[in-house]
């Protein structure tokens, strides 16, 4: 009974430490150029080992519909994730969305919309 209790233990202090490390992106920087059409995302996520805990997938949405689903194996460095994208379809009024996934836990969805000066 005690190694049951003491392993129930462990497994919540090892659960409890896991998730406090655990975090979805602080924020998404979004550029679009309309002349180019490319999208470009900083997406900031502070990590101390972008091999294990990085941003594991990021979404484009154009109008609300998704358009790119793009899986990613480890995060660029320790601070963000940079991403580009050729989105031929945006045109001026049309809104764009970015949602990055952290591989541990959590994401976070930024939108602008395409102004064409």
């Amino acid at each position: 009974m005690k190694k049951v209790f003491l392993l129930t233990v462990f497994l919540i202090s090892f659960m409890a430490f896991s998730s406090a490390y655990a975090h979805p992106p602080s924020d998404i920087i979004i550029n679009f150029d309309p002349k180019t059409k490319i999208l470009n995302a900083v997406i900031m996520h502070n990590t101390s080992n972008p091999d294990s805990h990085f941003i594991k997938k990021v979404d484009i949405g154009l109008n609300g519909k998704e358009i790119i689903e793009h899986k990613i194996s480890r995060e660029d460095n320790n601070e963000s994730q940079t991403v580009s994208y050729l989105i031929p379809d945006a045109n001026n009024g049309d809104v764009l969305s970015v949602e990055a996934y952290c591989s541990i836990s959590g994401k976070l969805r930024k939108e602008i919309k395409v102004e064409v000066k």
